[in-house]
């Protein structure tokens, strides 16, 4: 694997630790992928995502060039919106040139991929964006290399039970999410959603709240913000440091992130879980579902369902996160994916229900069972611990109002 010419860079791409395939940059920022042999010939091979299957379950092995963009899989890794122009900056990375983002960013993304320059291919020219920046540069932009929207990174816990942001960015295994600009108190909504959603039988990771200030080797810049933010344990890591692979479902439905809200729905979504998961990860599919419609939750996109990978090659839901009741900031009586025929709170009845279960091949009893006890055990948590939730009194009446809209409530 040698770059022969000076406008060829290649990256390798490795799924926990093996390399797998390469990912090769020419004529400016036209690239494109390729499975290494190996990969392709193992017939025990590790999966990297669904979205890598054709019909008839075998791995696809030809996709053709992208310009300026990766393949979605890839895309995806990156962060999102001003979190990708913030790091960009810092990195002297153009926000728009995704291959020399996934360089910066490479050591430590979601799941179990890696990727690295080959052959340590030093970093090229002309992938700057003309200002001066350095290797230290790039190194502090991988401390907030975590896909997404909101500004978060990857911390180290301590005995003491503090967080510290690794020095290079690599190795820590919870998530910091940072307070929100323009919204208050968001840390504490997720907090208690998640919590509610773990009393009501979800698996919800490890997860608590921490002073700002108490978190340890904050870059430059953050000294201005205060409050509280939330911590949660990366479900893709585990207690030896060691990578479990995921993939959320903008990956798997090869849909890149400005498409989250639009090319697939909550039905495509349980096809695949009918298709590929068990009887257990259905029902706990039905029990988000219902739980963030209960909630008010307007931003659950394809990027915030992930599968994971505990064997290696067997899909299972992976754990809850990103549970926020949104109605608590802005007005909205539409979810963000269509559930089966609409997208409107007040739609989410018994009926449709039925219906995404008839369309997507899941058991009728099993669905509406599950959102029965689902909404019984919500009611339940939610009038025993409301008041002792971090809760503003706004987002309590908001989703108190919003209950009355919806039919199955």
């Amino acid at each position: 694997m040698v770059t022969i010419m000076a406008d060829v860079s290649v990256l390798e791409v490795l799924l926990y630790g093996e390399p797998i395939g390469t990912l090769t940059r020419v004529s400016g920022d036209t690239s494109l992928f390729a499975f290494s042999e190996g990969y392709v010939a193992d017939a025990g091979r590790p999966v990297l995502s669904l979205g890598f299957k054709n019909e008839l379950g075998e791995l696809t092995t030809d996709f053709g060039t992208q310009n300026m963009h990766l393949l979605p899989f890839f895309s995806n890794l990156l962060p999102e919106g001003h979190m990708r122009d913030y790091l960009a900056e810092r990195a002297g990375v153009k926000p728009v040139r995704e291959f020399f983002l996934l360089w910066v960013l490479g050591e430590d993304l979601p799941g179990a991929v890696t990727v690295r320059p080959a052959d340590g291919e030093a970093w090229p020219p002309d992938a700057d964006d003309g200002e001066d920046h350095h290797d230290d540069h790039r190194d502090q932009a991988l401390r907030f290399s975590l896909a997404g929207v909101q500004l978060k990174f990857s911390a180290l816990g301590d005995k003491q039970g503090g967080l510290a942001i690794p020095a290079k960015g690599v190795g820590g295994s919870w998530i910091v999410k940072l307070p929100a600009q323009g919204f208050d108190a968001v840390p504490e909504n997720e907090f208690s959603m998640m919590t509610l959603a773990r009393l009501c039988g979800m698996d919800v990771p490890p997860i608590r709240l921490i002073d700002v200030a108490d978190i340890g080797n904050l870059p430059e810049g953050m000294d201005k913000v205060s409050g509280q933010a939330l911590a949660v344990e990366r479900f893709d890591r585990l207690s030896d440091g060691s990578a479990v692979h995921i993939e959320d479902f903008a990956q798997v439905f090869r849909v890149y992130p400005k498409d989250k809200y639009e090319k697939a729905s909550q039905r495509n979504i349980a096809q695949v879980l009918a298709a590929e998961c068990g009887e257990a990860d259905i029902a706990e599919f039905i029990r988000r579902l219902t739980f963030n419609v209960l909630i008010g939750n307007a931003d659950m996109h394809l990027k915030n369902w992930s599968l994971i990978y505990p064997d290696r090659r067997q899909a299972a839901l992976a754990p809850c996160y990103d549970f926020v009741s949104t109605i608590a900031y802005i007005d909205d009586d539409k979810a963000a994916l269509t559930f089966s025929r609409t997208k409107k709170f007040s739609g989410f009845s018994k009926d449709e229900l039925s219906h995404l279960a008839a369309n997507a091949g899941l058991s009728e009893k099993l669905v509406l069972g599950t959102a029965r006890e689902t909404v019984a055990r919500f009611h339940e948590h939610w009038q025993a611990e409301k008041g002792n939730l971090p809760l503003t009194a706004d987002a309590i009446k908001a989703i108190e109002a919003h209950l009355h809209t919806v039919p199955i409530a």
